[in-house]
């Protein structure tokens, strides 16, 4: 039978979602604690995977069980086996159709700014702070053109194994935060580092060193080195994933 996993981590600690070696990833540990709490090996699939460092509110995995057993039972035991900063949130059965990636109709992200002088100590592992003054009204301006259905290639992470570049953004907003902004990406899906990549050239723009109407050049030129650097990994979180 399958099964629906959501769950929230703090992905500091780590070296990301995706098992890999020597390095201990959300998934690795994940696995292990249902292979204990089951007493067989299950290996399960995310929504996406999240760079080291990186946060999710609402991920989404699934898995499947031979036995049966209370999914709240189950939850409760993995919550014990797994550290404080990785959280099941709910366990419930799925269709046998169901994928965490592919069915999947739209993702949310959300990337945290600090911008006052002092980052608060309980925050710093949530925000990417800016020690630069940021003109928000060009970042604001450039937002539209990335609305939209575009070929993102130009902001595409190397070693991205998504065959389409083409994404559709159907909402991009800059809100305000207490000690800075946050910005709310909302798309039918995101090639690997997209977000971070486009981040960056808008952090460029904030501090001027592109104007905001740089963007459809940048767009149309489909080469990842005329954009801006990587932003960092600890202000964005997975937000949702709605199916």
């Amino acid at each position: 039978m399958k099964y629906k996993m959501t769950l929230s981590y703090d992905g500091t600690d780590f070296g990301g979602w995706q098992t890999q070696p020597n390095r201990t990833t959300i998934q690795e540990l994940i696995e292990a604690a249902l292979q204990t709490a089951l007493r067989a090996p299950t290996p399960i699939v995310g929504s996406g995977r999240t760079d080291a460092g990186v946060h999710a509110r609402s991920q989404v995995a699934h898995f499947s069980a031979e036995i049966s057993f209370d999914p709240l039972t189950l939850r409760t035991s993995l919550n014990a086996l797994l550290p404080k900063t990785i959280q099941i949130r709910e366990i419930a059965p799925a269709p046998e159709d169901f994928h965490a990636r592919y069915s999947s109709k739209q993702k949310t992200y959300h990337y945290h700014l600090h911008l006052s002088p002092v980052l608060c100590p309980f925050s710093y592992r949530f925000k990417t702070p800016v020690h630069t003054p940021l003109n928000l009204e060009a970042i604001e301006k450039a937002l539209p053109y990335l609305l939209g259905t575009h070929d993102f290639t130009t902001f595409r992470g190397s070693g991205c194994g998504a065959k389409d570049p083409i994404k559709t953004l159907h909402r991009l907003d800059m809100l305000s935060e207490e000690g800075g902004v946050r910005l709310e990406f909302q798309g039918d899906g995101f090639l690997y580092k997209m977000v971070r990549n486009i981040m960056g050239t808008l952090l460029e723009i904030g501090t001027e060193k592109r104007p905001p109407n740089a963007i459809p050049s940048l767009l149309a030129a489909r080469n990842r080195r005329q954009a801006g650097p990587t932003a960092p990994p600890q202000g964005l979180f997975l937000y949702h994933v709605q199916y």
